[in-house]
């Protein structure tokens, strides 16, 4: 009964929800090999700059780096950048085409993360933002930063 609450995220896309409106969002799983996991242990992932490629009928994370270790990857030659496949339905996965090829959006990873001892991948329709829009997002954060540090000083006073 004493579970310890614990962070789950191995890595986040930033980037992403400054580029894009994100409207909805689907968890995927990923799969990987097994150095591949033992180097999302160590937290060895990075997922700024990837995207989901939907191709015939499958969905595909491309540009995902996950770093190999120098004690796993010794007896096998890693490739970092691999392209992975995602596991969907087919239900998402036409869902998902029907939205990138019909509506314009587009499909990127958010989200790398442990659900019990398997990785998921969260992974969203977006749009692109407009220059202006990402203009109103700065804004957005600035004031919000300014307004915790009002409500601070004011409760030390």
């Amino acid at each position: 009964m004493s579970k310890q609450k614990h962070n789950n995220t191995i890595a986040l896309n930033k980037k992403a929800r400054y580029e894009y409106h994100l409207d909805e969002k689907i968890e995927a799983g990923i799969a990987l090999q097994g150095w591949e996991v033992k180097s999302l242990r160590a937290g060895k992932a990075q997922i700024t700059d990837s995207y989901v490629l939907l191709k015939n009928g499958e969905a595909w994370l491309i540009g995902a780096l996950i770093t190999p270790l120098d004690t796993v990857s010794t007896h096998y030659v890693a490739d970092p950048t691999r392209t992975r496949k995602l596991l969907l339905s087919r239900r998402q996965i036409d869902h998902l085409i029907g939205a990138t090829q019909q509506k314009g959006y587009t499909c990127i990873c958010t989200a790398l993360y442990w659900k019990g001892h398997l990785v998921k991948a969260e992974i969203a329709l977006a749009r692109g933002k407009k220059l202006h829009d990402k203009r109103e997002t700065e804004k957005e954060r600035d004031w919000n930063r300014e307004k915790q540090r009002v409500v601070r000083e004011a409760v030390k006073a």
